[in-house]
């Protein structure tokens, strides 16, 4: 896996000698640092002894190239690192290029300031830097031009418009005054320049060479490197690009394009995007694995998708057939996209809702069914409908699921992947396939006994997010287009309509709770507050509770915010119809109201 692991110093990985280039490829993230990571950097360097550890980069090493006669590294992890340290050795020739006049006769620092040069341009070639930033947002061009303005690159083109209000030139002012403070003072103005450069070239900087992309992300979960590291889904799409790199640029940006296409119908969220990729290869594993059997092995590029075998699985599909790999992921993400509801398409209002449903009730492990279903709908003669009433039984088994943990987690992705391949193996269509996922979901569900035994016990410790779909489910019969939506949130992320245990379950029960419930008697209220307070029965809706929590039980019916708005039990939410009618809340009513709402639930919820 790992080729070599060496650990040279700032001046041995930039040898003014070595026709080494290190290559960061167009199409991994920009140049993203910022002044925090300038700050830490030079602050790290200067105020530890010499010799201090930067930290590592992986390459992948392409070999010496005996018609240019240079060597190529790929840089895989460490590019943020790598572009920085050679801003700053920018910053510090052009210091020494200012004062040259009074360092000429002094044959050490002149040969110090020529071989600062060469630390950054590669010595005998024309127009080449020892290190080549990215493409994206103007990275390689402005660095180009950086150094062509202040270290004689010999770059042709013209500073490109703004290059000074983008990162690569703004790090360069930033080290460039940082530099000058440190010397300015200085009697020795010179030589304390030349001691800052020697703390630099001193430092240490682990390289590691492997042989491939995924030997790369093996090491990005053991190396803690400074700055944010590649994740899979970039080493994916390094992958993919570097496959195509053989075109000429305008295709290789077409590529690109349809790349930042297909995330863009993903969404920003990087665990969105890597559960994608995962749920694509689990949804039609049968399908990808068929140019890859050979023998007994039916599903040899994996059973499932894991996060360690997930850039292995991508690399051999990429390697039989890149382009139609990249076509292949743009269409399930057309798809992907409605169903985690990012898509600007039109969709039929009930589908919506289903899956709005599903999202709330933490069904996510499902999605490769629909994933699947939704893009053979065709074939598989389903309309919206149908679809709409697949993901209503989904929703219905999750909420079972999440109370009983039955079927554990661990089974849930392996139970979706069995089902879509029955499925294929029955020929399965229309109204008979929804019956089958209907048969399957009841055969590995919790019996209804157990499933009732749970929402009569504390539901509220076993699982606050899906009592809360419950509770949202049997109040949504009961809002106006008046009232703010049971899953809105405020800026700060707390849901507008909040769960409010009426009996309050802070360990100190206020004295107007412990009269009302056990006529003063502490250790009978505690016991109460025990047996009762997460109980489906004494569970409801309320306006946001930051305030309300521990007030008496008649302040909490008539509470109301600031702007005179009901947010007690007064708020016009049928589940607290029952619960406003009261003057006192006992033992008795929360028993009473739980038998009430178990009943609702399990007539909304069965399978």
């Amino acid at each position: 896996m790992i080729e070599n692991v060496a650990k040279p110093t700032i001046s041995a990985l930039l040898d003014p000698e070595s026709p080494v280039v290190f290559r960061i490829p167009r199409y991994q993230r920009e140049y993203t640092w910022k002044i925090k990571d300038w700050e830490n950097l030079f602050d790290d360097v200067m105020e530890n002894p010499t010799g201090y550890f930067l930290g590592s980069i992986i390459v992948i090493d392409h070999g010496h190239d005996p018609e240019t006669g240079i060597t190529e590294l790929e840089v895989i992890d460490g590019q943020q690192r790598l572009t920085t340290i050679s801003i700053l050795l920018t910053a510090f020739y052009s210091i020494f290029k200012e004062h040259k006049n009074d360092f000429l006769e002094d044959d050490e620092i002149y040969s110090t300031y020529l071989n600062l040069k060469n630390r950054l341009l590669l010595k005998g070639k024309k127009g080449m830097t020892k290190v080549v930033p990215q493409v994206q947002s103007k990275n390689l061009e402005d660095y180009r031009a950086l150094l062509s303005e202040f270290v004689g690159l010999d770059y042709q083109s013209s500073k490109p418009k703004k290059a000074g209000l983008r990162k690569i030139y703004r790090a360069y002012r930033y080290f460039h005054e940082r530099i000058l403070q440190k010397i300015d003072n200085s009697e020795d103005f010179i030589n304390e320049a030349l001691d800052l450069l020697k703390k630099i070239n001193s430092s240490v900087l682990v390289q590691i060479s492997v042989s491939s992309h995924s030997d790369a992300y093996v090491l990005f979960e053991s190396l803690n490197n400074r700055g944010t590291p590649l994740t899979a889904v970039d080493l994916i799409k390094n992958t993919l690009l570097a496959k195509l790199a053989g075109t000429n640029d305008a295709e290789l940006d077409n590529y690109f394009d349809k790349w930042q296409y297909m995330l863009m119908l993903l969404g920003d969220d990087y665990k969105t995007q890597e559960r994608f990729f995962r749920q694509s290869y689990d949804a039609f594993r049968r399908d990808v694995n068929l140019p890859f059997v050979k023998g007994d092995a039916k599903f040899p590029l994996g059973a499932v998708a894991t996060k360690s075998n997930l850039l292995s699985i991508y690399e051999a599909q990429i390697g039989n057939d890149p382009f139609s790999t990249l076509d292949w992921l743009i269409s399930n993400a057309q798809i992907y996209s409605k169903i985690i509801r990012v898509s600007d398409d039109d969709i039929a209002e009930i589908l919506e809702d289903s899956l709005f449903d599903l999202a709330n009730v933490q069904g996510v492990p499902s999605y490769l069914l629909l994933l699947n279903l939704m893009k053979r709908s065709t074939e598989l003669n389903l309309n919206d409908v149908e679809i709409a009433e697949v993901c209503s039984l989904l929703t219905k088994f999750f909420v079972r699921r999440n109370l009983t943990d039955t079927p554990p987690t661990r089974d849930l992705t392996r139970l979706f992947i069995r089902t879509i391949e029955e499925l294929d193996d029955k020929k399965l269509k229309g109204k008979d396939l929804v019956l089958f996922v209907r048969e399957r979901l009841i055969a590995v569900s919790s019996s209804d006994e157990v499933f009732e035994n749970k929402l009569r016990g504390s539901v509220y410790e076993s699982n606050p997010d899906t009592v809360r779909f419950i509770l949202a489910t049997l109040a949504k019969p009961s809002v106006t287009k008046e009232m703010k939506g049971l899953w809105d949130r405020y800026k700060s992320g707390n849901y507008v309509w909040t769960i409010e245990h009426i009996l309050p379950q802070g360990r100190n029960i206020p004295d107007s709770w412990v009269k009302m419930i056990a006529n003063g008697d502490i250790a009978k209220a505690e016991e109460i507050q025990h047996e009762h307070v997460h109980t489906l029965g004494n569970l409801t809706l309320t306006g946001y509770n930051s305030t309300l929590s521990n007030l008496s039980f008649i302040d909490k019916k008539n509470r109301k915010d600031k702007y005179g708005n009901q947010v007690g039990y007064l708020n016009g939410l049928n589940i607290n119809e029952d619960v406003a009618r009261h003057d006192f809340w006992t033992a008795k009513d929360i028993e009473e109201r739980t038998e009430l709402l178990v009943s609702k639930v399990l007539d909304l919820f069965s399978l």
